[in-house]
């Protein structure tokens, strides 16, 4: 959800593209996650209040938790939180979690997540990619249009097989076979 969140708070900015790294390092004991984009940016104030819960840019409520949480997250899990941005050329947000840390959040049902981003956002460009242990998986919604002809990305049968291509790569990405 913290993945869901951040990705749309660039979608918010107006990013036309938004490159989402998952990497996790089993001897160095990390999983990071790295959320970019181009997107409108902060100020330096906005970037020192977004880790605090009862700020937002959003109008329709007054808090915005998914950065706090985020952030939180990661911290108890014995990693770190960081996010740089600047007006007009956009924002960077990093976690790094303690792999084996038991209290590190599961990282969750990141084929859904992505198929919901790539699906529901055609004309942002979200390029993906998810590392384990050096094995590394990409796709983008640019390789996807490609790939389907100008096909729209929202039919359902189309959100289908975007998502079980996604879970099908991610997937192979923790077996030892090569593909």
């Amino acid at each position: 959800m913290n993945v869901l969140d951040v990705a749309e708070n660039s979608m918010r900015a107006q990013a036309e593209n938004v490159t989402i790294k998952v990497i996790e390092d089993s001897a160095a004991d990390t999983l990071s996650i790295i959320i970019e984009d181009d997107g409108c940016g902060m100020s330096e104030e906005q970037v020192a209040q977004v880790t605090d819960p009862f700020f937002t840019t959003r109008t329709t409520r007054k808090v915005g938790l998914g950065v706090p949480f985020f952030k939180m997250a990661a911290e108890m899990s014995g990693g770190e939180f960081s996010i740089s941005s600047e007006p007009g050329v956009g924002t960077k947000t990093c976690a790094t979690f303690g792999l084996t840390n038991i209290d590190r959040m599961p990282l969750g049902d990141m084929a859904s997540t992505i198929q919901l981003l790539i699906c529901s956002h055609e004309d942002v460009n979200v390029m993906y990619t998810h590392i384990v242990d050096g094995k590394e998986f990409f796709v983008s919604t640019d390789q996807l249009k490609e790939v389907l002809e100008g096909v729209s990305l929202e039919l359902p049968e189309i959100r289908m097989f975007i998502e079980e291509y996604l879970r099908e790569h991610i997937e192979a990405l923790y077996t030892d076979e090569e593909e």
